[in-house]
């Protein structure tokens, strides 16, 4: 066996790993959290994959746990493959123990359940159950590495497995390997301040449209890289061959400090949404 194959099998059992961990996802749902838009593309890929340079995500930091409102789009009661599944709503405790799996680069850059783009380099994951945003610690009870990670997303739709983990809490735990690992899965429940209750009272935010384009991709790459770097959901909206690119909700006291911070950064266009 000459060296470059003895290089290329590591990789090989890695991927096919990863790739035989996740489920197929839905055809068809009752939730309109889904992106049906952009279903069609990112479910063509068969097997879900690990990124191709395999990047290292020891710089990647757990998830924040904070105060969040529940999301809209993402907290209905929904139906997936003929089976129906229940948000928990006033959820205040949550343990359980069972299998992790991960996704990755099939499902990076569309979006989540919540409505946001799934970046598969941040701390985040899937759950069937629990409200949208949830923070969530995952213990991999093999090896005993900890992650704290945001559920934004729903899944994974897999007898016996709780929870999809994205790229970077998977690597974090060192379950990439196999694909899926036992795991125990803590809740972690802020309860709101003082401010946090004022501003809820105020509504529940303002959305901020950055740009309109014609390369989906480009909108979806910008809408990840900007939620990172300023902390709200992005999203992305298609209207006939455009691509909105829009972030919020922002709380009312944010919005004229962040509106001014984009347009200080290009993006020159950027208005409210009414």
């Amino acid at each position: 066996m000459n060296n470059n194959l003895k290089r290329l099998l590591p990789l090989a059992a890695l991927l096919l790993a990863a790739c035989g961990s996740q489920p197929e996802p839905p055809e068809q749902t009752q939730d309109d959290s889904y992106d049906r838009e952009t279903a069609g593309g990112r479910y063509s890929l068969r097997q879900d994959k690990a990124p191709g340079e395999m990047p290292d995500m020891s710089h990647v930091k757990d998830a924040q746990p904070r105060f969040e409102p529940y999301s809209r789009q993402g907290n209905k009661d929904y139906n997936v493959w003929g089976q129906d599944y229940q948000v928990w709503r006033d959820v205040q405790n949550y343990k359980d123990e069972g299998m992790a799996s991960w996704y990755g680069a099939k499902f990076h850059g569309y979006h989540t359940s919540n409505g946001e783009v799934y970046d598969m380099y941040t701390m985040t994951a899937a759950h069937k159950n629990l409200p949208l945003p949830s923070f969530v610690k995952v213990t991999n009870t093999e090896n005993g590495k900890q992650v704290l990670v945001r559920v934004n997303d729903r899944g994974p739709f897999h007898d016996g497995r709780i929870i999809d983990l994205s790229y970077a809490a998977a690597w974090k735990l060192g379950m990439l390997g196999k694909g899926t690992a036992p795991v125990k899965v803590e809740l972690i429940k802020v309860a709101p301040s003082k401010e946090d209750v004022r501003l809820a009272n105020q509504g529940p935010g303002r959305h901020i449209q950055l740009l309109a384009t014609r390369s989906g991709d480009k909108a979806r790459e910008l809408a990840a890289r900007l939620s990172r770097e300023y902390g709200f959901p992005a999203r992305v909206e298609h209207q006939s061959d455009w691509y909105k690119l829009q972030m919020g909700p922002i709380p009312v006291t944010q919005t004229d400090d962040i509106l001014t911070r984009l347009i200080a950064a290009g993006y020159e266009q950027a208005y409210f949404l009414k």
